[in-house]
């Protein structure tokens, strides 16, 4: 027997674009359903390194950071190679201020450390604890008195009562059977990726079929699936990539460590650069992939080493150092002999890139920055001298539902599937050919408010 519940907003998904948007809804005096398939929240929200891209806080500000919506545009733009949909960008950079403000209104914790990395002309990478963020929203849902929460609790179809009939529930699925929801203002598809679907990974991108994937258990494409069942249209499958600087064996630490942001730079088994390493960690993942073995290791000396910072996952050089995931040695000869390059090779490829640094350009792969638009090259020249080895995991999809510019999704003739709105990793459109850092969880909390503003105002 199928029970019916009913509703105003139905949200699907538990990690952080599902809750944000379901406390903003409750908020604005909306009753929300929040189902979660798995028996707990966080998704890979709560795996991820915590980074958020917002531009003109006041942290910048403390730190003497220059930064504009207008540059974060403009950054978005340029590294997504312009195959992001500009009115959606124009949507997160309209509304991260204001959603950085209301994080801290919730109580969310920033690390005072601001740095730069994939994608950013000035340092705008603002750190959180993740999972902890993620149960913060949680909490403040729960404590809303408009938030239900299911977990184990599993949407299969979306409701609707005609092809042009606006959206008005889903089937789901939880311990005590199947469950008819009704939902008077729509459903919020925040149900993430599918990195876990080697079926839907093999149809997009055959190439990381046997890379290494950092997500969510229940990220399966379960969202992707009910919304085409309903005519949804796609964005950006092409572009599914991993992110560079993945060590191949480490199982402790799920993000990626990023030395070469810092001035390092990336060779491959012949002791030879292959990359301009400033570019996209994404565009970085689609180069190591193309060498041997798909690894590299990440040189850098101790200059480099002193300028990491442990308040940031992905320069958190010395824990890295701890847990014995980078080699060390007192000259670049010795180094070489630990990671078994061919050390006249290792030398040459150093020297002409020091040179390169002296010189300010790039004459090999046209570097000019340490990351982005971002820091004046660094010669690396002061032992002791480091390696980190490094590959590339698939840490999102980064694509799925096309949306329009007020997170409606639409349907393969560019119609608003009445009823149905999207956040997180399961749309498309926002990060195009490559990947900001902290545009994943940025986009997440920023247009699941968006979203859940919608369907409130139905």
């Amino acid at each position: 027997m199928t029970n019916t519940v009913e509703t105003e907003l139905l949200v699907v998904g538990g990690g952080l674009a599902g809750f944000a948007a379901a406390l903003e809804a409750a908020e604005a005096g909306v009753n929300v359903l929040l189902l979660e398939k798995m028996e707990a929240t966080g998704g890979s929200s709560a795996m991820s390194g915590g980074c958020l891209a917002f531009a003109g806080t006041d942290l910048q500000a403390a730190e003497g950071i220059e930064d504009s919506a207008e540059l974060l545009k403009r950054d978005l733009l340029e590294v997504g190679l312009h195959e992001n949909d500009p009115a959606l960008v124009q949507t997160y950079v309209d509304h991260q201020l204001e959603t950085y403000e209301w994080l801290k209104k919730q109580g969310v914790a920033f690390s005072p450390v601001i740095e730069a990395s994939s994608g950013q002309s000035v340092p705008r990478v603002h750190t959180v604890d993740p999972a902890d963020t993620v149960r913060l929203l949680e909490s403040r849902c729960r404590s809303s008195g408009r938030v239900t929460i299911l977990l184990g609790t599993r949407a299969t179809r979306l409701l609707r009562d005609s092809e042009t009939a606006p959206v008005h529930g889903a089937l789901a699925t939880g311990p005590d059977g199947e469950i008819s929801i009704l939902a008077r203002r729509g459903v919020l598809l925040a149900s993430g990726g599918f990195g876990r679907n080697a079926e839907l990974v093999h149809r997009y991108a055959p190439q990381y079929d046997n890379a290494v994937f950092v997500c969510g258990d229940g990220n399966v494409g379960d969202g992707l699936a009910m919304a085409r069942k309903l005519g949804a249209d796609m964005r950006d499958m092409i572009y599914i990539k991993g992110t560079y600087g993945k060590h191949p064996v480490d199982t402790l630490n799920h993000h990626s460590c990023l030395a070469v942001y810092k001035g390092a730079i990336a060779i491959n088994e012949h002791g030879k650069r292959f990359v301009d390493e400033s570019i996209s960690y994404k565009l970085l993942g689609d180069a190591v992939m193309a060498q041997p073995y798909h690894t590299s290791f990440q040189v850098f000396d101790q200059p480099i080493f002193d300028s990491g910072d442990d308040r940031v996952r992905i320069l958190d050089f010395s824990r890295r150092m701890e847990e014995g995931l980078i080699i060390k040695a007192d000259t670049l000869q010795a180094l070489a002999q630990q990671i078994e390059v061919p050390y006249e090779t290792l030398k040459t490829t150093v020297d002409r890139y020091n040179s390169f640094c002296d010189r300010g350009e790039d004459e090999e792969f046209g570097r000019r920055k340490l990351v982005h638009n971002h820091g004046e090259l660094r010669r690396i020249e002061t032992g002791p001298f480091y390696a980190y080895p490094s590959t590339a995991a698939v840490f999102g999809t980064y694509c799925g539902l096309r949306v329009d510019a007020c997170l409606q999704v639409l349907d393969v003739f560019g119609e608003v599937i009445e009823g149905l709105y999207a956040a997180g990793e399961v749309i498309g459109g926002f990060h195009g050919g490559a990947y900001m850092t902290g545009s994943a969880l940025g986009k997440a909390v920023v247009l699941g408010r968006v979203a859940a503003r919608g369907a409130a105002n139905k």
